[in-house]
């Protein structure tokens, strides 16, 4: 993995873990605090990965094949996945960022829409093709510019507001509880060694003063499945 990309992912792993991302709490950055996270009010998007739908690619709550295969692209970029460590793709986040925008991130939907609509103008007046098309380097040089605020064409959301939404939903999606669609198999979870919910400990690990090791084995998703088995 380039350095580039290890420097990303360990910027995102210790904001996930600072943060208690994996927690599956809030993530909405400071700068559009006017929008919800949708683990407050996601009772569509949890009725429908609940039951463990997910649709085809990934994709089709809301997000055409253009528009996912730009989120991918981007999401991708922002948490790379390398050899035994999973990234955006792996963890689902595509699946997660379209059920968010089909249910609790509704009022985001025309953010979204013009936001890609203005970085694929961007990156074919700058490069020559939209950006799911760009090799890596080039897609960096992309990100760079929308978090710097220099991406020509952006109005409204301007470039750093877009950069930083996607950023915050890429986390989202690979550190929420799988129940919102993403964090595929605790991808996430695993990878910063969030246990999740653990049925019981051993004594041994009660008394150990080292971080509890044992693979994540629940989410929202199994509990809720193991609760209406007892009703």
């Amino acid at each position: 993995m380039k350095k580039h990309d290890e420097g990303r992912r360990a910027f995102l792993l210790g904001a996930a873990v600072g943060a208690g991302a994996v927690a599956g709490g809030a993530l909405v950055p400071e700068a559009l605090a006017q929008t919800q996270a949708p683990h407050d009010a996601a009772a569509d998007t949890t009725a429908t990965t609940a039951q463990g739908h997910d649709h085809s690619g990934g994709h089709g709550a809301f997000l055409n094949d253009d528009d996912s295969a730009t989120v991918k692209a981007l999401a991708e970029r922002l948490m790379p996945g390398a050899p035994g460590k999973p990234g955006a793709t792996e963890a689902g986040v595509l699946n997660y960022i379209d059920l968010a925008l089909a249910g609790a991130y509704a009022d985001q939907q025309d953010f979204y829409r013009r936001g890609l609509a203005a970085l694929d103008a961007y990156c074919r007046s700058t490069h020559g093709a939209a950006f799911a098309r760009l090799d890596a380097g080039k897609q960096d040089a992309v990100i760079t510019a929308l978090e710097e605020g220099k991406a020509a064409g952006f109005t409204w959301p301007p470039a750093r507001a877009f950069f930083e939404t996607v950023r915050t939903h890429t986390m989202e999606g690979m550190f929420a509880d799988p129940v919102y669609g993403g964090n595929r198999e605790f991808a996430g979870w695993v990878l910063i060694g969030f246990p999740g919910a653990q049925p019981l400990f051993s004594p041994a690990d009660m008394d150990s003063r080292e971080a509890f090791a044992g693979a994540p084995i629940m989410g929202l998703q199994a509990q809720s499945k193991t609760a209406m088995r007892r009703t």
